[in-house]
């Protein structure tokens, strides 16, 4: 490359009347205003967006060991193996307001390689107002260039000046900061990059150099973003997980108000031909569709129905861990957790129930399934026959069913507690479950 540009030298040097710019052919000669250098700058600048948990800047490196307060425990940071431990106490509970503090004095490292001492919170605020987040800062950190990178500098007048071996990114950022606007440089090529994935990627000139530090800009999710918790997953991974299972709401909020009570018991099955189905607890049906993407390098489930709006977003994935989803828009948030034996009830229509009640026999318990009796009973048109253990007759009494209220009467025997008028609540193929005030008691067939 120095004979190559020494060459060029001799051609052009005769030429003293003509501009200077026009002398430099930069497939040979770089200034420090080109792209190249440019590019090749965003490439070495010092990434910080690893430790964003700490101090929510992608620009910002906060140098080991320090000190910090997570949920009121105090925890020693030697290394980054101790983020994952962070990020635990920070998702060990769904709706605690979670508090990190940094014990300063602590020392960053700038996108320059530059220390800087910090002393308070406001100052770390300060610094970190230069940081771009969301995958658009200037850094390119899907490519790194592999060392040592020979480069010769030259004066304005092409006479070389110097030759340098860079063996890392912080010397590259320093010695191109260090650049003024009338020196020039080569690079003394081939230049090895290795990508993200572990591959390698050699180049032998400037403009191949550019291109392939172009390219790279958005070859990667850089996740230079503050949630700890989107790189524990792909978007692939979320839709395997999502139609393994039903999934039951936990958690629901609405306009930034708790909504959990009216949907804790919805469940929503996920099916791989993007179809979702949000069931109710009374065996009530909506039928939508979903999909995912990545949309600002975070994980989206899209969820559409046309008669159940208050399921319908994009809701951004925040956390998917140990049979649980956590999703949020804005101040909405929903909670799924995982529930593989679930069975969606039935609607407890009148014609439903009559038509289960006249099949088999039937037993009755608590909602925990506890009796104090074997005994059974059959459902005739109107009227009940109860039976013991051995399909004896001890005891018959009458039934109706009218909108939904189931009511018993006659019983004699063991089963008179149960005597009385029943809201139907919940209805499955073998149960029924019937709710009077706050007790709940539960029908289940038995044939013979």
């Amino acid at each position: 490359m120095a004979f190559l540009l020494a060459t060029f030298v001799a051609l052009t040097s005769c030429q003293e009347e003509e501009p200077f710019e026009e002398h430099i052919d930069t497939e040979l000669t770089l200034t420090s205003g080109s792209e190249v250098l440019d590019l090749l700058k965003r490439t070495v600048s010092n990434d910080g967006s690893y430790d964003n948990i700490i101090d929510q800047a992608s620009c910002l490196e906060v140098q080991f060991p320090y000190t910090i307060v997570v949920n009121q425990e105090e925890i020693e940071v030697e290394s980054a193996k101790v983020f994952q431990l962070i990020e635990d106490i920070l998702d060990v509970a769904d709706d605690d307001v979670d508090e990190l503090k940094i014990i300063f004095p602590i020392t960053v490292v700038t996108a320059d390689y530059l220390e800087v001492e910090v002393n308070s919170a406001e100052e770390l605020e300060n610094l970190a107002e230069q940081c771009v987040e969301g995958g658009d800062d200037a850094d390119i950190e899907c490519l790194d260039v592999s060392y040592p990178v020979t480069v010769f500098t030259y004066n304005r007048d092409f006479q070389q000046t110097g030759t340098l071996a860079l063996e890392n990114d912080a010397e590259v950022r320093r010695f191109l900061a260090g650049l003024s606007d009338s020196d020039l440089i080569s690079i003394d090529f081939p230049v090895s990059l290795t990508v993200l994935d572990g591959s390698s990627l050699v180049v032998s000139s400037n403009s191949e150099l550019a291109t392939a530090l172009k390219e790279g800009v958005k070859a990667c999710n850089e996740d230079d973003n503050n949630d700890h918790n989107d790189d524990d997953f792909t978007e692939t991974d979320l839709g395997a997980e999502l139609i393994k299972c039903p999934w039951q709401i936990v958690r629901m909020d609405r306009k930034a108000f708790d909504n959990t009570a009216q949907y804790v018991k919805y469940a929503l099955i996920f099916s791989e031909e993007g179809k979702v189905i949000a069931y109710d607890d009374y065996g009530y049906s909506v039928e939508g569709v979903w999909s995912t993407s990545v949309v600002g390098y975070r994980v989206v489930v899209e969820l559409e129905f046309k008669e159940a709006a208050e399921f319908n977003d994009s809701w951004y994935v925040y956390e998917m861990v140990e049979g649980k989803i956590k999703m949020f828009i804005e101040d909405d948030a929903i909670i799924l957790e995982r529930y593989c034996g679930y069975v969606p009830a039935e609607p407890c229509t009148d014609q439903l129930v009559s038509e289960k009640l006249m099949t088999c026999q039937w037993t009755i318990a608590d909602e925990k399934g506890e009796s104090t009796t074997e005994l059974s009973m059959g459902f005739g048109q109107t009227d009940m026959t109860v039976y013991d253990a051995k399909g004896q007759i001890v005891d018959k009494g009458t039934w109706r069913l009218s909108e939904n209220q189931l009511t018993l009467t006659v019983l004699q025997s063991d089963l008179e507690r149960y005597t009385g008028e029943w809201q139907l609540y919940q209805c499955y193929e073998d149960r029924i479950k019937i709710k009077r005030k706050e007790e709940i008691a539960v029908l289940t067939k038995v044939c013979q």
